[in-house]
């Protein structure tokens, strides 16, 4: 029997499958990771961990301590499911911008949610920031530690073993990588993997065309949960990237609805971007070309955001 010490061993090792009903004819293989098979149903548990064991193993992190982050909701309920199978607090900061289901896994873990408001349910520049301010805050009290994902390098680190998933389950092709920026995190820690195993691989990050501000654009506000903070991440890294590619909330909310019902793969809206930036990338490389992308998280975590409320009658 191959039995785990805890539920953290069940991070990583998700599916790689084809998609087919929603690829153009004449598009590159295009390959998609299915991070909600992770125990959150989210890509957020790999650098949620990272971040944790990197923190205990240097200090910054103690037994009895508090755990704190600003977030919209995956990445809280990740910190919120290791902090629970380690054995700490988590104080989370978030909005009412961001599913309701999301908020409601995060406090379901344990985690106590400072929720604050955003005018008409939008993300924006603002919002982030005043997200940001109010983690810190709570963050300077006795033992607390902030992990502060936007500038918390830790959190790449546990997006190597991804991309060393993505390589070996692809058979060593893969052609380019198309992935959404939030903090971009997982750009750089699959890219790092997938270029040293050819240097050839081209990175394309994918941002929502309402604040399109890595390509130069204007801030704007979007629906789009987990990417487009409105401002240059500091984590982000210009020169890592050949392209960058955008799609509008509506263009993306689409397409995680034809992810569901044209290939039983049920996710949320950023999965729906990674897909349309996939295939406008993989029209561009043709049909001998594999291209890979991921689906962050589950569709369960938008259940009540709208996004699946399709004018279905009510009983």
């Amino acid at each position: 029997m191959d039995l785990g010490t805890s539920v953290l061993d069940a991070i990583g090792d998700t599916p790689l499958v084809r998609l087919r009903s929603v690829v153009p004819p004449g598009c590159a293989r295009i390959v998609v990771k299915l991070e909600g098979a992770n125990p959150t149903g989210s890509m957020k548990d790999r650098m949620a961990l990272a971040m944790v064991a990197r923190a205990e193993a240097d200090g910054r992190l103690r037994r009895g301590g508090t755990i704190v982050e600003y977030t919209g909701g995956s990445t809280g309920a990740s910190l919120a499911l290791v902090a629970a199978a380690r054995g700490y607090r988590l104080r989370i900061v978030t909005s009412d911008a961001f599913s309701r289901d999301k908020l409601a896994q995060m406090a379901a873990f344990g985690a106590r949610l400072t929720v604050l408001p955003s005018p008409g349910g939008l993300i924006t520049r603002e919002l982030i920031e005043r997200m940001i301010e109010t983690a810190r805050q709570i963050g300077r009290e006795p033992g607390a530690y902030w992990t502060d994902q936007l500038t918390n390098t830790d959190s790449i680190a546990g997006y190597h073993p991804m991309g060393e998933e993505i390589w070996r389950q692809s058979g060593a092709e893969v052609d380019a990588f198309v992935q959404a920026v939030g903090t971009s995190a997982s750009l750089r820690g699959v890219a790092a993997v997938l270029r040293r195993h050819d240097p050839r691989v081209r990175i394309v990050a994918a941002e929502p065309a309402e604040s399109a501000v890595l390509g130069g654009g204007p801030k704007g506000a979007h629906r789009i949960e987990g990417i487009g903070i409105g401002y240059l991440p500091p984590m982000w890294q210009p020169e890592l990237v050949d392209d960058i590619v955008t799609a509008s909330t509506a263009e993306a909310e689409a397409m995680a609805r034809r992810l569901a019902r044209e290939e039983g793969l049920f996710t949320g809206t950023s999965s729906g971007l990674n897909v349309l930036g996939a295939i406008r990338v993989g029209r561009r490389l043709g049909p001998d070309a594999t291209v890979a992308t991921l689906l962050v998280d589950s569709g369960l975590k938008y259940l009540g955001s709208g996004v699946y409320d399709c004018g279905c009658p009510s009983t």
